[in-house]
């Protein structure tokens, strides 16, 4: 039997492939991802207000010219009105959107809502932290790759995200960061990897590299292998606060994470909805020390577990 043929929309920021990858995968669907770029001003506008029309796509967005895909899986407000106008034209596509839409969630088949988002409605369903496509077996497949690059087994990664309206990423937060990586496990014989992101500028890279290169090995450019490399190495794991889905990533590891904290440039209550969701999960730990005991947790599977249901709707 073929597999379904799933369109990803998405505005090309890492976290939201992650996650409509994630359940592109955990549906068993042949995927093609489209990037969405809008007109002016409809880039600026919100989804609510923005209206149901080809006028607002700079680009056509189906897989191939005049090909019709069984499925639109999209995340972010970019992604809103191109979903909702394919399946308009095409009403047997069945359509997902990730995250809150900001419009009414009966513009799509099914909406896959994070519950620290808050949102409600009958097919609506709710992930435990962000939706992604890391998975264990991945991480332990890529062990090797940054293995001669560190000489211990003791070993703390480091996973930095970068600047966005919540978090600045100023110079003194981050030494603050690495001073404390550098009291709690490099003083008790640990070495760290760093790793950085898609949003982490290349002044942000540099410090690390000043600051705790001598202590281990700094990645200097996006590199998947070395993030899930780093995730395999780890006998701790620390990741910045400004990215949710990283953290979510972080759980394939089943490794302790810990969640260091930056000062918010404001209102983050989404974050702490979420810091506190997974806190009580045993997932996390909110702070860097002191260094605890190993812990383990519930393994997590959220684009799987809410496959299951979605297949079953599908199927209807």
């Amino acid at each position: 039997m073929n597999k379904p043929k799933a369109l990803l929309l998405t505005e090309g920021m890492h976290g939201m492939i992650s996650q409509v990858e994630g359940m592109a995968k955990a549906l068993n669907t042949e995927y093609s991802h489209k990037i969405i770029r809008l007109n002016f001003p409809w880039n600026l506008v919100p989804p609510k207000f923005t209206p149901v029309s080809q006028i607002v796509l700079k680009d056509k967005v189906y897989l191939n010219e005049g090909e019709i895909p069984d499925l639109i899986i999209s995340c972010g407000r970019k992604s809103v009105i191109p979903s909702i106008l394919l399946k308009k034209n095409n009403p047997s596509i069945f359509t997902i959107h990730i995250q809150n839409p900001k419009v009414n969630p009966k513009n799509f088949d099914a909406v896959v809502a994070p519950m620290h988002d808050e949102f409600y409605g009958p097919n609506v369903y709710k992930s435990e932290g962000a939706i992604h496509y890391i998975t264990h077996e991945e991480i332990q497949a890529s062990k090797s790759y940054l293995a001669d690059k560190i000489k211990g087994k003791k070993i703390v990664s480091l996973i930095l995200g970068g600047p966005n309206k919540y978090y600045g990423f100023n110079n003194k937060q981050l030494i603050e960061i690495f001073d404390s990586i550098k009291f709690h496990y490099i003083s008790k014989g640990y070495e760290v990897i760093i790793v950085p992101s898609f949003r982490t500028p290349k002044t942000i890279i540099e410090l690390a590299k000043k600051e705790m290169s001598k202590f281990g090995y700094v990645v200097e450019s996006v590199d998947k292998q070395a993030y899930l490399s780093a995730y395999a190495l780890a006998t701790y794991i620390i990741v910045t606060c400004d990215s949710i889905s990283m953290i979510s990533e972080a759980m394939a590891s089943e490794k302790p994470i810990y969640v260091a904290h930056m000062k918010a440039k404001r209102n983050n209550y989404r974050f702490k909805r979420f810091f506190e969701l997974f806190e009580s999960m045993g997932i996390i730990k909110n702070h860097i020390l002191p260094l605890d005991k190993i812990w383990t947790y519930k393994k997590h599977n959220e684009a799987v577990k809410i496959a299951l249901v979605l297949k079953k709707k599908i199927r209807n």
